[in-house]
């Protein structure tokens, strides 16, 4: 069995011989890796971004523009955080490429929304979930029920429904935020 680990270049791999004697074994190996892992995060895209946070140090939401679902998901949350904690950039924007680099995504991915904080990003429905902890009442409750749904259950019915979002919603010919 090898397991991967996505923060850095190392391989860790265990391994168990047959049940001998009523003894067993495992024994582990780890090597690292001449490559970065596929969706390795480039220094030169972190320096380029850093300059998103060095003023305003709130997460920033990135969601495709030209999406209906999206761009009412934008405007839900702008009505459901009074405090002005999130702040919103279009995928299909130069920032929003560049934010998209920042998180280890290539920047014409427009599959899944990403919440990107100055030290971490999230996606899919752990995006869903975090954009939820930072807007008011009820969400962060229903947020820290929610978490308790494996993430695999939470992540299928999310690209279900990102997969099938411009037939259900449509689409508009530009970004409306």
């Amino acid at each position: 069995m090898a397991i991967v680990l996505p923060a850095g270049w190392a391989r860790v791999r265990a391994s168990s011989p047959p049940h001998t004697g009523g003894l067993r074994r495992i024994t582990t190996t780890a090597t690292l890796s001449s490559r970065p892992p596929r969706g390795a995060i480039n220094v030169e895209t972190i320096k380029e971004t850093s300059s998103f946070f060095q003023q305003d140090s709130r997460p920033i939401m990135l969601f495709d523009g030209v999406c209906n679902l999206c761009n009412g998901g934008v405007k839900f949350v702008r009505d459901n955080d009074r405090q002005r904690k999130i702040r919103f950039e279009a995928l299909q924007s130069e920032a929003g490429k560049k934010l998209l680099q920042r998180s280890g995504r290539s920047p014409d991915d427009i599959s899944s929304v990403v919440l990107v904080e100055e030290n971490r990003a999230y996606i899919k429905s752990e995006a869903v979930l975090k954009i939820m902890e930072y807007i008011d009442l009820p969400f962060p409750q229903l947020a820290f029920f929610l978490q308790f749904v494996p993430l695999f259950v939470r992540d299928f019915v999310y690209e279900n429904i990102a997969d099938n979002r411009y037939a259900f919603f449509g689409r508009s010919d530009s970004c409306e935020i």
